[in-house]
């Protein structure tokens, strides 16, 4: 999982069920399905996928050691000749990086006593980043990347088949011709997360339905252009870009007419890289009034945050912002709900802001969602309380709610 494993947690449930998940340690999840059936590109909220080899019943990384000095060996004789490269990371184990470097050095030692040229990435944390693992080719062939995931008393040993592209988020990001800062930078990892915190169940239930007789037992959800995703605060369209790239037509509103240029520019830039991406839509509207086109599939949403805050502000101006934002989005809620049909998902990021004592203010509305027509959708990996983006020194931190209309 990535830094806040509980938004990667709920994001596998979403998709694939909380049948099929299970923690594994404090950051790692084990879901019993093939590893390559994964639509690993879609996920935000995981960094690595990994297939499964062995489950150890020890946590006692001298033991740990021991095995991999001696399987590691007799598992290259299968593979083709030549150099290899391997890479360890561990996981929810007590075990310092120089200690991984000294037994990626045994396992070393043993590779070259049987006349195979080998290198090892040396550990300067207990996991590598993705950067070191793509950089090192350790997701190729020729390069292994084995983890080592602690939880309770056994040890589950991984090897990585898909690590995040770091480098095509950063082009999704910082690429696109119009960015503005003055409304928040909305990471598309974090984009991803949002749609799919919407989309995922409504998808597979669909595709399970269509699909019933051909897989009966389909957990797997697909890209369809047939589901139309709205994002009624679509800012520079970065929610909207997010969905096009996972196969969804999109539909994007915001109340300035600025904003929606600067998204129509963003996503005129994504269909030239990309031409065979689904339709969109982007139109200056009030979202608290409009009368959008039917059917709305889904709605995925970073909604309105407040005015920017780089301190957390004093007791009475705080209230008034709150009470102003929590006004434009109980208004947006009342209207959009009779536009939707039982049962649409709706997955919305909306403010909380941190004090100084990093106690968080939520919005009120979030105590009267059925009042205004939805049922906030609950996580067996996951709690409300965790499902909070932020970054360290943030005021206005972005907490997911995750609503079904009743």
């Amino acid at each position: 999982m990535g830094r806040q494993p509980a938004l990667g947690l709920a994001e596998l449930e979403s998709l694939y069920g909380s049948d099929h998940l299970e923690p594994l340690g404090p950051q790692a999840a084990r879901l019993d399905i093939e590893a390559g059936d994964i639509n690993f590109m879609r996920l935000g909220g995981t960094i690595k996928v990994a297939k499964i080899l062995i489950d150890l019943p020890t946590t006692n990384w001298s033991k740990i050691e021991d095995y991999l000095v001696k399987n590691v060996p007799l598992h290259l004789r299968h593979l083709p000749v030549g150099k290899f490269t391997l890479g360890i990371s561990a996981y929810g184990l007590e075990v310092k990086p120089d200690i991984i470097n000294k037994t990626t050095l045994k396992i070393k030692k043993q590779v070259r006593e049987s006349g195979r040229p080998m290198r090892v990435v040396p550990n300067k944390e207990a996991a590598l980043n993705s950067a070191q693992v793509l950089h090192n080719s350790l997701v190729r062939r020729g390069g292994w990347e084995l983890l080592l995931i602690g939880s309770g008393q056994r040890t589950t040993l991984a090897q990585t088949l898909f690590v995040q592209d770091i480098e095509s988020y950063g082009a999704r990001d910082q690429a696109r011709p119009k960015r503005d800062a003055r409304v928040g930078m909305l990471p598309p990892k974090l984009a991803q997360i949002i749609i799919n915190l919407a989309v995922g169940r409504a998808e597979n239930e669909e595709w399970r339905i269509e699909n019933e007789e051909r897989i009966p037992n389909s957990q797997f959800p697909i890209p369809n252009s047939k589901i139309r995703v709205l994002d009624p605060f679509c800012g520079t369209g970065v929610i909207l870009q997010e969905a096009l790239l996972m196969g969804y037509g999109a539909i994007g509103t915001d109340l300035e007419p600025k904003m929606v240029e600067y998204s129509k520019a963003n996503l005129d830039w994504l269909k030239n890289r990309y031409p065979d991406i689904a339709g969109y839509e982007v139109q200056a509207c009030d979202a608290t009034s409009h009368k959008w086109a039917k059917p709305i599939d889904a709605v995925a949403s970073e909604t309105y945050l407040g005015r920017p805050l780089t301190a957390a502000p004093a007791a009475a101006k705080l209230a008034e912002i709150v009470r102003d934002v929590n006004t434009i989005l109980e208004k947006f809620l009342k209207n959009l709900a009779p536009q939707l049909k039982a049962g649409a998902p709706i997955s919305l990021a909306v403010p909380a802001w941190r004090g100084n004592s990093d106690n968080l203010t939520h919005l009120p509305l979030i105590d009267r969602i059925s009042n205004l027509g939805y049922t906030l959708v609950e996580f067996k990996n996951a709690s409300p309380a965790e499902l909070i983006y932020f970054r360290e020194g943030q005021t206005v931190a972005r907490e997911l709610l995750v609503l079904r209309k009743s």
